[in-house]
């Protein structure tokens, strides 16, 4: 059975993945946390804008991690991956002093009927449970929207 996540965007990389302009998610941290290890392929994904609804759903072909980055191995990365990432220079930048590294391959990637839920911390990935899910996993919604 899939788990069920919330993944939380800035507009633009939201409008890439679902005009499908980006289908890799990346995710670099300089500690091992969020989707580090928490994300199998076949997983499913609420996409949501920041500061704003959900809008799109995705589930994930696949998956990569990556342990014990150097500035070198990023920028690896970025030659290899951007053109799916999609990542501007500066958010490239951002990410040389990270350590770990997680990108997810999308697919199935639909457009839904906005959902508004509360959210108020600055998570930008949540691995949805029984008991942490903003409604999202409510039989209503999850039968529409995966």
């Amino acid at each position: 059975m899939p788990n069920y996540h919330l993944v939380i965007l800035k507009k633009p990389y939201l409008e890439a993945i679902v005009d499908r302009r980006k289908c890799i998610e990346s995710r670099f941290s300089k500690t091992r946390g969020g989707p580090f290890g928490q994300v199998l392929a076949g997983d499913k994904l609420f996409l949501k804008v920041s500061s704003g609804p959900v809008c799109a759903t995705a589930t994930v072909a696949a998956v990569k991690t990556i342990e014990n980055l150097t500035p070198k191995e990023i920028n690896k990365l970025r030659e290899r991956y951007n053109h799916y990432i999609r990542g501007s220079g500066e958010y490239w930048l951002n990410q040389t002093d990270c350590k770990f590294g997680f990108l997810a391959w999308l697919k199935d990637i639909r457009s839904i009927e906005p959902v508004q839920i509360s959210k108020k911390d600055w998570r930008g990935w949540v691995v949805l449970t029984e008991k942490e899910n903003f409604g999202l996993l409510n039989a209503n919604i999850a039968e529409k929207v995966l």
